[in-house]
């Protein structure tokens, strides 16, 4: 719709979605009436099939030591969302955020809300303390979708955010200028993040929800499906609609990496505008870590898989930074993967770039 400004909804447009929506859930008035501010299209505004917290999102949940019985539904090789704050880990399995798609925490001293939208395959860590106001912003599931992105909302203004942007679009909250903060979060493998982090504490699996948290019950059939499941653009070939990128983003700075670059080279070297960052990648298990490098060149992975090799010695990869020898740090940088039709949608240009493997220069297709 945004390449046909010319098509203009009808006057009332936004009383009679409000009235269609009423119909499946007087709460989704709450959402879109006349008069709503808004900076996305509300034709472009979809029904996702449930109810207003239909996928009801956790708040503060219950998390246990990997030794706890209520850990034991855990297999090793099923993936997680790992996250690390001021030395404190913690693992949400995606069995489980697949029916929540959202959880609202505070890891680390740190108010946060990861939002999933599992038709997108991204799962975003936001901050949720916002500068000027007084309490932390909780987060719910709309029941709504703008180009097959999930609509999420906060339970102050029920204004309805972006998920991929992590600003408000429709409400109260257009125009205040808002935009959350992005934290790292990294997809791995439960085996993989519990040999990182002993000490991590991972989600019980007594959410307080009757689930079936088989892994991959609700969305089995997308997830092995080419195919979308709501109407998204898709203007850019290079990739399958459905095939996993890396993104990033520094401020007006954008860029995306497919996950298929690290599958013969687990390191790469690139930038991000003038910034040299380094990327550390897992195809198997869709981690991809990224970090500045200031300006120093790291020649090869070591062979632990756990460092970085410069002149000075090994480099530590933390969840947090990269560590020198003698303690000097580089922050990790907060990406997070994404299918190729998600990032098309909420990319403003669309470029070929060239990286290298460390070690090895080579032309690679960069997104």
């Amino acid at each position: 719709m945004d390449d046909h400004p010319d098509i203009v909804p009808f006057e009332g447009f936004d009383a009679y979605k409000e009235w269609v929506f009423t119909k499946i859930d007087p709460n989704f008035s709450l959402f879109i009436h006349p008069g709503v501010a808004h900076t996305i299209r509300l034709e472009e505004i979809t029904w996702g099939g449930v109810r207003k917290d239909g996928i009801p999102a956790l708040v503060n949940p219950p998390l246990v030591s990997p030794s706890d019985k209520d850990a034991d539904y855990l297999e090793s090789q099923e993936l997680v969302f790992g996250v690390e704050i001021n030395g404190d880990a913690r693992a949400y399995p995606l069995r489980t955020l697949d029916w929540h798609e959202m959880f609202n925490d505070v890891i680390g001293g740190v108010p946060v809300a990861l939002a999933y939208c599992t038709l997108c395959g991204s799962g975003i860590l936001f901050e949720t303390e916002v500068e000027g106001r007084d309490t932390a912003f909780e987060f719910g599931s709309s029941g709504f979708f703008y180009r097959s992105n999930k609509l999420m909302y906060d339970r102050e203004t029920n204004s309805l955010w972006s998920q991929f942007t992590g600003q408000p679009v429709v409400g109260e909250l257009v125009g205040s200028g808002l935009l959350l903060k992005v934290r790292p979060v990294a997809i791995t493998s439960w085996q993989k993040w519990q040999a990182r982090h002993p000490e991590t504490k991972v989600l019980s699996i007594n959410t307080g929800f009757s689930r079936d948290y088989t892994p991959g019950k609700p969305y089995a059939s997308y997830f092995d499906s080419p195919d979308l499941m709501f109407p998204a653009q898709i203007n850019d070939s290079r990739l399958a609609p459905k095939d996993y990128v890396f993104a990033l983003r520094m401020g007006a700075d954008k860029k995306a990496w497919s996950l298929n670059l690290f599958a013969d080279q687990p390191v790469l070297s690139d930038t991000i505008g003038d910034r040299r960052i380094v990327l550390i990648g897992d195809p198997d298990t869709r981690t991809v870590r990224a970090y500045e490098t200031g300006g120093i060149t790291f020649s090869a992975l070591a062979a632990n898989a756990t460092a970085l090799v410069t002149p000075d010695g090994e480099w530590q990869i933390t969840d947090a930074a990269l560590v020198a020898p003698d303690n000097r740090q580089l922050a990790r940088l907060p990406g997070h993967i994404a299918y190729w039709f998600a990032w098309q949608n909420f990319r403003p240009t669309r470029k070929l770039g060239s990286t290298r493997h460390l070690g090895l220069r080579k032309r690679l297709h960069l997104l």
